[in-house]
């Protein structure tokens, strides 16, 4: 099954139903949406003789294009590429050379930082372009009949040894966490909507599949992002609004209501995840939000679906363990296995700390051109999460440790591996250390220990900007005469942790 059908069956089914928005005002009927995408596939199939399995890109902030894009490029059986657009230009030339995307879709925004990407201008597509409108007219194509196990997306996660991993989604994949929504997240009714405040390269896009299916509404906010007025505005004028948040936006929402109350009965459900959230962040947006907020736990390699804690969890304060509960990351989708093990693979009983694993439909197949990582990774049917925590006697599971030493900020994922690798190309740097630092706004910000004799802090956030995103470069450095290492060489990052806990 493709998982366009979500789309041609709403379509069959609701075809006046209006499918996208951009803020309040309609733009596409599904009857229309399901048009213009089996008229872009076809034109996209012609123009770059795409065939199934090939690979095409979307490097896109968030549109009303978007959507159909990604629709088209399943509709011809070929397999998406969802970057984030705010990427360094180096950044997406890898994704690209190691994807082998043969076609690069492009919001127009963006088209005028691409200029040094080893593309050609024939295979650039800017959504929204004459070009592209022109390619949206040509003749329909039928949907291309797909096996729940062929690949649908590859999303690009960034990795311990610095380069990013193209995790290889299936059709199944996809399918199984939409239908997961249902039983474990929220159930979605036709008049509800879906607005898009986080990128929809990411967690944000991936919750369009169930409402898709329900012919629920799509709303693009004209911001093409997070803005609390704007979302407020939006949950008054649409309604039964729900998204995906991280959790820095859910404080952030928060703050703007307790300045400017307002009416938020607009605001069905918000979805957070991507990042922890502290015990008394979650009591004090459940005091102004009520009992709106689910949790959701999940990676690329398994997407938004590992453990959920569910509204009813979050907003039951009088049970004896609630706030052990709202600590925790829930418990597993009804689709899912989790459990707990040790260093050799042991599972170990509740309460015990160890690495938390998963398995079920909803796990990957395999890391792209990587089967080193993916034998890894992926051992006797589980996926190794690299996370740590530990599961109680009822099931819910705690987290309490990346074993890989990811840093959240802000819900995107930075590894200190990558920055390591780019701030020791500098030749006065000799030697660095990258770990996370607790931050009251972010979660976490990346900060960066640094032996050097002779730099600056501005030399080095040159160097990080012109080789990653932005985003990533460390907020901080630290200057030493040497990292502390343990009798073998390695840096020992819980005494640099040491040394922030004394700030």
């Amino acid at each position: 099954m493709n998982i366009a059908e979500l789309l041609r069956r709403s379509a069959k089914v609701s075809p006046d139903r209006v499918a996208i928005l951009v803020g309040d005002q309609a733009y596409l009927s599904y009857e229309q949406l399901s048009s213009r995408v089996a008229c872009l596939g076809n034109g996209l199939k012609s123009k770059y003789d795409l065939k199934p399995n090939d690979r095409v890109a979307i490097f896109s902030a968030n549109c009303k294009e978007y959507l159909e894009a990604l629709y088209a490029i399943y509709w011809i059986g070929a397999i998406s590429v969802p970057i984030n657009h705010k990427l360094h230009p180096k950044e997406l030339s890898y994704i690209l050379e190691d994807s082998g995307a043969k076609v690069l879709m492009v919001s127009d925004e963006l088209n005028g930082t691409i200029k040094d990407i080893p593309y050609s201008a024939e295979q650039i597509l800017v959504l929204g372009s004459p070009d592209y409108e022109s390619i949206c007219s040509a003749p329909a194509v039928q949907l291309l009949r797909r096996e729940l196990d062929d690949v649908a997306s590859l999303f690009y996660t960034s990795g311990t040894t610095g380069k990013p991993k193209g995790v290889a989604q299936t059709h199944r994949n996809l399918l199984g966490m939409t239908m997961s929504y249902f039983t474990d997240v929220d159930e979605i009714g036709a008049d509800d909507a879906i607005i898009y405040a986080a990128p929809m390269s990411h967690g944000a896009g991936l919750y369009n599949y169930p409402f898709m299916l329900r012919g629920a509404k799509h709303v693009i906010p004209r911001s093409g992002g997070f803005d609390p007025e704007e979302l407020i505005g939006l949950s008054q004028t649409v309604g039964n609004l729900s998204f995906f948040a991280a959790p820095t936006m859910v404080k952030r929402l928060v703050s703007h209501l307790e300045n400017q109350p307002s009416d938020i009965s607009g605001i069905k459900t918000i979805v957070y995840g991507g990042a922890p959230m502290y015990i008394e962040d979650v009591k004090h947006a459940l005091k102004v939000l009520g009992p709106k907020l689910v949790q959701i736990y999940g990676q690329g390699e398994s997407p938004m679906t590992i453990t959920v804690l569910a509204r009813e969890h979050l907003a039951n304060s009088n049970h004896p363990k609630w706030e052990e509960r709202i600590a925790s990351v829930g418990i597993p989708h009804s689709i899912m296995e989790v459990a707990i093990v040790d260093h050799e693979g042991v599972q170990v009983p509740s309460g015990t700390i160890g690495e938390v694993i998963t398995k079920g439909d909803v796990v990957m197949p395999y890391y792209w051109n990587q089967a080193e990582a993916t034998a890894k990774t992926l051992r006797d049917g589980w996926l190794y999460t690299g996370d740590t925590g530990y599961i109680d006697g009822d099931g819910f599971l705690t987290l309490k440790d990346r074993s890989k030493d990811l840093i959240i900020s802000g819900g995107s994922n930075i590894y200190p591996r990558e920055l390591e690798e780019v701030l020791m190309t500098h030749p006065a740097v000799i030697e660095v250390a990258v770990i996370g630092k607790k931050d009251e706004e972010w979660g976490e910000i990346p900060v960066a220990f640094v032996v050097s004799q002779s730099i600056t802090e501005q030399e080095l956030d040159a160097l990080c900007l012109e080789n990653i995103a932005r985003f990533k470069r460390p907020k901080k450095y630290y200057f030493l005469k040497s990292l502390p290492k343990n009798n073998y060489g390695k840096v020992l990052k819980t005494e640099l942790r040491k040394l922030l806990e004394k700030e």
